[in-house]
């Protein structure tokens, strides 16, 4: 993954509330036997931004593959005016990034007719492609889904009720201490002796190192964004929703095992078994000993890498 001083080259107006999103274009060389092949659309996860995936995307351009990927709303060099980092919205934020994710999609499509696309979504937009399997599923010849969770434990439903209160508390756009020590900064606690706040993201440090420096990275996520996500998360989890995904769709659920947004992969184990349940005949997973959150910045990210480049291979 790159650093912030990467320069966007597209922008994708959000049909929902006219919000200018940064992206990027990655593409193989001119002239290269390998051609386009087919386009991967990266999303990334909280509290970073697409421009840390340049990496990545020389890798997929090297196997043939084009790649795009834009800062969601409220991260990065989307967040102009203004706008505030880590605030995605006044409202239905979490739909209206959704909707943002289907539209890279289809621009993706619009840049490369008659090509395959394929979806690489990380933490946060894993969850947000889990939505996009069911609501714009046949626009896709297969997803990986990396650093995910499956359904959200039964006390979720009170992480919910928390973030309402802080909101009565605090406001929309307020940041909650309680909520991030919840959430980033409990995912951090097992590891012990802690170096960093981050030393949840990877053994390699680094990478951890260049997250902690990069402005675009570790930010706090306000109120409203955090309300919006988790009812989110409910929904996607429902068997009803899962059941529209088109039954082909080749799925591939990667996680370190000591990745603690899965609880080192146990939480997986449920979305594996609802998308059984729901039909679908093309699934994979594997889950890497040792590694943890940020798979494309693990130690072991050259095994992880050619293993997501194999698993592309095989949708086409």
């Amino acid at each position: 993954m790159s650093s912030p001083g990467i320069i966007p080259t597209l922008s994708l107006v959000s049909a929902a509330d006219g919000i200018a999103l940064a992206g990027y274009e990655w593409l193989p060389p001119q002239g290269s036997p390998a051609a386009v092949r087919a386009v991967v659309v990266i999303a990334h996860g909280m509290a970073e931004h697409a421009g840390r995936y340049a990496r990545f995307a020389a890798a997929l351009n090297e196997a043939g593959f084009a790649a795009y990927g834009f800062d969601h709303r409220g991260h990065g060099r989307s967040v102009t005016g203004d706008q505030m980092l880590g605030h995605m919205g006044d409202q239905d934020s979490w739909n209206r990034a959704v909707g943002d994710l289907a539209a890279v999609c289809r621009l993706a499509r619009q840049r490369h007719p008659d090509k395959p696309v394929l979806l690489f979504a990380h933490s946060m937009g894993s969850f947000m492609a889990q939505q996009i399997l069911y609501q714009h599923g046949d626009m896709l010849a297969g997803c990986v889904l990396c650093g995910s969770n499956g359904k959200p434990p039964a006390i979720a439903a009170l992480g919910r009720l928390i973030t309402r209160l802080e909101r009565l508390r605090l406001g929309r756009r307020g940041i909650s201490a309680l909520v991030q020590s919840q959430s980033f900064g409990a995912f951090n606690k097992r590891f012990q002796p802690q170096r960093t706040d981050f030393d949840w993201l990877s053994r390699d440090a680094a990478e951890v190192d260049k997250y902690i420096a990069d402005p675009f990275c570790g930010f706090p996520i306000t109120v409203q964004s955090w309300i919006d996500l988790l009812d989110g998360l409910e929904a996607m989890a429902r068997p009803e929703n899962q059941a529209r995904i088109p039954k082909a769709l080749p799925v591939f659920v990667i996680a370190g095992r000591h990745d603690p947004v899965s609880g080192g992969g146990r939480g997986l184990r449920q979305l594996l078994e609802a998308y059984a349940a729901a039909g679908l005949t093309r699934v994979e997973h594997r889950f890497y000993d040792e590694a943890r959150h940020e798979l494309l910045n693990e130690t072991n990210r050259a095994e992880i890498t050619a293993d997501i480049v194999g698993f592309l291979r095989r949708c086409l």
